[in-house]
């Protein structure tokens, strides 16, 4: 979280009641315009805001005051922040940009044809979209469903691609796993408890003979006309 001045207005109160700072000196320190600051000092402005003393918030320090009314070109530093508050993780929709919106249904296409695994809420939680349009896209019926074209998120950089594998990963989680193909080992359980005859090769598996084979083939063709006639009586 960035280190910003709280509550700008009240804090310009509070320097123009309890200090000596000039006019273009809290202006920059709270942000302000010059002719503001001065409206508050003419009591045009700010009518009704209680000063908010910044030294008690900790974001300015009596020295930093000091340094400031002794020169009236230093500028005012806001003070380091003693406790780092973490960013709060994010819940719902992801916001997109307006810039970005347009591109929202063809990054919902390429999600619902590339991970049909994927929820509705966890598709709009990618892309900060409704379920309403994801279900219409996934149905085709989408009124501009005839120009959309399946667009990758990431590369449109509507999300990360490691908030992406993430959502993918809980989609996967608990599927049964895609049946073997083909022909398979018998596992180790099985093999270990057949028999000599049974982890035998079967006769169509033995390599054959080669001079046996050689063998018949002479023998055929040893044989004349006549005497394939007299085997066909």
């Amino acid at each position: 979280m960035a280190n910003t001045l709280l509550m700008p207005k009240a804090t310009a109160v509070w320097l123009v009641d309890n200090t000596a700072l000039s006019f273009d000196q809290i202006a920059q320190f709270c942000s302000l315009h010059p002719l503001e600051v001065k409206a508050i000092a003419d009591g045009e402005s700010a009518q009704g805001i209680k000063g908010m003393d910044p030294i008690m918030t900790g974001q300015l320090t009596r020295a930093e005051i000091a340094k400031g009314e002794g020169d009236i070109n230093h500028r005012l530093k806001l003070s380091d922040p003693k406790v780092r508050v973490p960013e709060t993780k994010r819940k719902g929709p992801r916001y997109t940009p307006l810039s970005k919106r347009q591109d929202r249904p063809n990054a919902i296409y390429w999600l619902v044809k590339n991970h049909p695994e994927l929820k509705d809420a966890q598709i709009s939680r990618l892309v900060g979209t409704t379920k309403a349009t994801i279900e219409q896209i996934r149905e085709r019926k989408h009124w501009n469903m005839a120009t959309l074209t399946p667009l990758d998120p990431v590369a449109l950089g509507l999300c990360s691609q490691i908030d992406l594998d993430i959502e993918v990963q809980r989609a996967s989680r608990g599927r049964e796993a895609a049946a073997p193909v083909g022909d398979t080992l018998l596992p180790a359980s099985l093999t270990e408890r057949l028999t000599p005859e049974q982890a035998a090769p079967k006769d169509e598996d033995k390599e054959l003979d080669a001079n046996a084979v050689f063998a018949k083939l002479s023998a055929l063709r040893s044989k004349t006309p006549d005497e394939d006639e007299d085997d066909k009586f």
